[in-house]
């Protein structure tokens, strides 16, 4: 469990320092960060702390839908925010476009590896995860239509508040699929150690 818990931690900072190095990059962030962006702009409590509220928010929804938290689900709701400002704090702003392509890039494969290393550890889905699964369950629709309406709404309204949409966006909803199909086997628990898990909790 140690380790499973250190797996979980480093994968939420390494995931909030991606989203800081695409943020950065400037050419269009992920659905979910757009609408952070869109409401910051309005309220200006820091990108963080919005991403924080909205993860909160997007557990209430987890209610009616009964999902059931895990320890990964609440470290992620509280981690991933600030690691993102200390990732937006320490890399610079307004840089010359060939190096914010770079820092995009760089984003994008450090968050398909940091997807890897906390969905890995198997200690409960984050947030925007567990929405998804809870609608597919409740409704019967497909995972790719779920994924698909909530991703489409939140990146609408985002965009309508302000938030960063461009080809950077296009390139994320793309490339992150195929990204985290490389990277989840590389860090999943074998399955003789789930069986002994299981096994021993019996």
């Amino acid at each position: 469990m140690t380790r499973r818990l250190s797996q979980l931690l480093i994968g939420l900072f390494l995931y909030g320092i991606g989203i800081a190095l695409i943020v950065r990059g400037g050419i269009g962030v992920a659905p979910w960060d757009v609408l952070t962006q869109g409401i910051d702009s309005h309220v200006h409590l820091g990108f963080g702390f919005v991403t924080t509220i909205i993860s909160g928010v997007v557990l209430l929804l987890w209610i009616p839908l009964r999902q059931k938290l895990g320890v990964g689900t609440v470290a992620n709701a509280l981690l991933v925010g600030p690691s993102a400002d200390v990732g937006l704090w320490l890399i610079p702003a307004d840089l010359d476009l060939w190096l914010r392509v770079l820092l995009f890039a760089a984003g994008l494969v450090l968050l398909a590896v940091a997807s890897g290393i906390y969905i890995g550890a198997d200690l409960g889905p984050g947030p925007r995860d567990g929405l998804m699964t809870g609608l597919h369950a409740r409704t019967g629709w497909p995972i790719w239509a779920v994924r698909t309406g909530i991703e489409g709404s939140v990146l609408a309204v985002g965009w309508l508040l302000g938030g960063n949409v461009g080809v950077g966006t296009v390139l994320f909803a793309l490339l992150v699929g195929p990204l985290c199909g490389w990277t989840l086997p590389l860090f999943a628990r074998p399955a003789r150690e789930s069986a002994a898990v299981v096994t021993s909790l019996a």
